[in-house]
């Protein structure tokens, strides 16, 4: 079962994903394929309704050209 903390941070991470993708001029389809992650998964990722693995993650960084310090 998620926590409440825990929600609000997939949903804080959601958010500053889809900032970055959308200063970046990104669809979610060029970020996911970039990051070879199905869209509608990342699409529930910037949604905040999963938690993405540190390697999915670090790749979705990678696919927008940010650090983990712009997202944390």
């Amino acid at each position: 079962m998620v926590k409440k903390n825990d929600e609000k941070i997939f949903i804080d991470l959601g958010n500053k994903l889809r900032k970055a993708r959308e200063e970046a001029r990104l669809t979610q389809a060029e970020v996911a394929k970039a990051a070879n992650v199905n869209v509608s998964y990342y699409a529930e990722i910037e949604r905040g309704e999963v938690n993405p693995s540190y390697i999915k993650l670090q790749a979705i960084m990678k696919a927008l050209k940010i650090k983990s310090l712009d997202i944390i």
